[in-house]
């Protein structure tokens, strides 16, 4: 019978999860955690997972039933993405790109982009005087809005430097923060020659007003590790003698969070040598720790903290940080969630998520890991050459429905 043999099936899982933090120095709580699951095959655990035989486990079910408890607190599906109106439209020969999290001040929302002109020729044509990538010779806007449909352009915020210095080719790919009064953007660098090997680094520029003027850091507050090694002296980026550290070519996306009575800058790492797995490109993401948000930023001794993602898209909720990773590796298209920002475990499975999202910070809720996703800002290739910024949207969803059916 069915019932007495489910009695005697129980499935010892033996997950055992355990970590110590001790890098007190930097900040990093310290943190002792161990516990141990185990899940009993029970009717319940049996008919949720639609398991016909018990005794005839597949792979995939042996794997479902490890899976842990959660819940759909964290689902979510986006929706169709939007044009916007004003001066956000599209605009044939210019470049719009990298949203910033939006800023709501004074009635207005506000937010910071890559813009640059003119088509891009890759690493085909003249380094010297082409633009290699829609964000090369890109300098940093800014723009605002009543309603987040209809933008004004309000100019730019912060430029290229002067020749020989470590942002004379472009700055791209802003973050903002509000903290103490102050505003802050933190952008990758690229110093020129924009070529193959070329390793980007993270500045950061500082002001009493969202309108400027801003103040840039005189050296960049992030740069690749430098323990890879390149092989030859072909521009070419996949030929080394050592790989590195997963950012040891480039430090890409920052996004500094205040957490802790510290600043958590987390960044996107791209490796000398990269390779394409099972899950797509070696992308990762990892931590610098800082006092202040000037710096000194030192990388966690536990970096990297994901094994997949591309833009950062991170958030504080319940005493921890959430993240949003998407487009590379093997857990791309989860949202994911650390109790102390490092280590990070999946809290959903999503699909179909804009790239480039910029959120928007005033939808967070502590009772709604997802809120914030409400309706942000992303980018979108209208071509090689150009894109534009656009509205996303999302809702949570707990129940699959067709057109007229009610789920209760």
């Amino acid at each position: 019978m069915k019932d007495s043999l489910l009695c005697r099936i129980v499935i010892p899982l033996g997950i055992s999860l355990s970590f110590l933090l001790t890098f007190s120095d930097q900040g990093f709580a310290q943190v002792d955690s161990s516990h141990e699951t185990s899940m009993e095959l029970t009717d319940e655990v049996i008919d949720d997972l639609g398991i016909s035989n018990p005794e005839k486990l597949s792979a995939a079910s042996k794997r479902a039933i490890k899976w842990p408890k959660l819940g759909n607190d964290w689902y979510i599906e986006f929706g169709q993405v939007h044009d916007l109106k004003g001066d956000l439209a599209y605009e044939e020969g210019v470049v719009r790109r990298d949203p910033s999290a939006v800023l709501f001040e004074d009635g207005k929302y506000y937010v910071w982009y890559s813009r640059s002109t003119g088509p891009s020729q890759g690493f085909g044509g003249n380094i010297e005087v082409d633009k290699v990538f829609p964000w090369d010779r890109c300098d940093i806007w800014y723009a605002s809005s009543e309603d987040g449909w209809t933008w004004k352009e309000e100019g730019p915020a912060v430029l290229r430097g002067e020749k020989g210095s470590y942002d004379d080719r472009s700055v791209f790919t802003v973050e903002v923060m509000k903290h103490g009064g102050k505003y802050y953007l933190c952008y990758q660098t690229v110093k020129s020659p924009y070529s193959v090997r070329v390793k980007n680094q993270v500045g950061l520029s500082w002001a009493d007003s969202i309108h400027g003027p801003w103040t840039k850091s005189e050296e960049p507050i992030l740069s690749p590790a430098d323990n890879g090694i390149w092989k030859g002296e072909e521009q070419n980026r996949f030929n080394v003698v050592k790989k590195g550290d997963f950012d040891s070519h480039k430090v890409h996306d920052p996004c500094i969070l205040p957490y802790n009575g510290k600043f958590y800058l987390y960044y996107k790492g791209e490796q000398m040598g990269e390779k394409i797995t099972f899950g797509g490109r070696q992308i990762r993401h990892g931590v610098a720790i800082a006092d202040k948000p000037e710096g000194p930023y030192v990388k966690s001794p536990y970096n990297p903290i994901s094994n997949s993602g591309h833009e950062v898209v991170v958030w504080p909720y319940k005493g921890g940080i959430a993240s949003l990773i998407t487009t590379d590796g093997p857990e791309r298209n989860t949202l994911q969630w650390s109790p102390e920002g490092i280590n990070f475990e999946i809290q959903a499975h999503i699909k179909s998520a804009p790239h480039a999202i910029g959120l928007n910070r005033q939808l967070a809720k502590n009772d709604d890991p997802t809120a914030i996703l409400g309706w942000g800002l992303t980018h979108q290739y209208r071509s090689w050459d150009y894109q534009h910024i656009r509205r996303f949207s999302s809702r949570a969803v707990r129940n699959h429905v067709a057109k007229g059916e009610k789920a209760k």
